[in-house]
């Protein structure tokens, strides 16, 4: 048991599991995950402990073919191990509640942002600003509700810094919360298979500074602004005869001097 302790001991806390912290979400779900890595592998040590035991223990001799002596059970083993498991899973339960009420609880001065998923990109609307981008710019140390949407199938925004990651569903708008705790620029990634592009579903969330978000976001409606409006029969191609919405802009790449993403409609703005 000792040594097979050690390995998975060694297996657990040796290995760099996950990625850093960049947001107030990120610690709580690692703690509970670490909980659950812990008891799991304890349970783990225990039941190949006892099973290598038994094999060796009350292996058959050479050529001995009858049968073993009648066993009825053991009570009091049969209660340790229900009752056992279901305390660690009570626990988890709870655990798992608490976590995700306060990582879901939502702060009056949050940033709503805009999110539509479709095969294979991701647009971000900044509606108070009037601004859209290929890349997800948020300001450190202040809670971001990413309100989103598909236009197409099932898609799935996760941060691997943040942890928290959420479902995007066509005829529905979901919503993802994020308090962003460091400055830096991690990978925006597609968690679901959404078609035979998934694999290149990617973007950036790049966490600013308070004052170089508001210069960002500053500069994106001047280029608003700036932006000559087109002639109506311009404006009009790509509705359908009804006026539906045109289809969406073509497919963003995670390239660090990413083009603007083709406004979608009026008061729209790129990088």
């Amino acid at each position: 048991m000792l040594v097979i302790g050690g390995l998975t001991a060694a297996v657990v806390l040796l290995i760099d599991w996950f990625p850093i912290q960049a947001a107030e979400q990120a610690e709580r779900i690692d703690h509970l995950m670490w909980y659950l890595v812990i008891s799991s592998g304890a349970i783990y040590v225990i039941v190949i402990s006892v099973l290598l035991y038994s094999v060796w223990r009350f292996r058959a001799k050479p050529g001995d073919e009858s049968d073993g002596p009648p066993n009825h059970g053991n009570t009091s083993l049969e209660v340790a191990w229900t009752v056992l498991p279901a305390i660690l899973l009570g626990v988890m339960a709870v655990w798992a509640y608490l976590v995700v009420d306060r990582n879901e609880a939502l702060a009056a001065d949050r940033e709503v942002i805009e999110v539509t998923a479709w095969q294979f990109a991701w647009e971000f609307r900044y509606p108070e600003a009037g601004v859209t981008s290929g890349d997800l710019r948020v300001p450190v140390g202040r809670q971001i509700d990413l309100q989103m949407r598909s236009v197409d199938v099932i898609h799935d925004l996760w941060v691997p810094e943040w942890r928290v990651k959420h479902d995007v569903v066509p005829g529905m708008t979901n919503r993802l919360i994020v308090n962003p705790t460091r400055v830096g620029t991690y990978p925006l990634i597609c968690m679901e298979l959404c078609g035979v592009g998934h694999a290149a579903m990617r973007s950036r969330a790049i966490v600013m500074e308070p004052d170089d978000y508001e210069a960002w976001l500053r500069n994106a409606q001047r280029e608003v602004r700036e932006e000559p409006t087109p002639p109506p029969a311009e404006r009009g191609r790509g509705e359908d005869a009804d006026g539906g919405v045109p289809p969406p802009p073509p497919a963003i790449t995670d390239e660090p001097d990413q083009p603007v993403i083709p406004p979608t409609g009026p008061g729209s703005a790129g990088e």
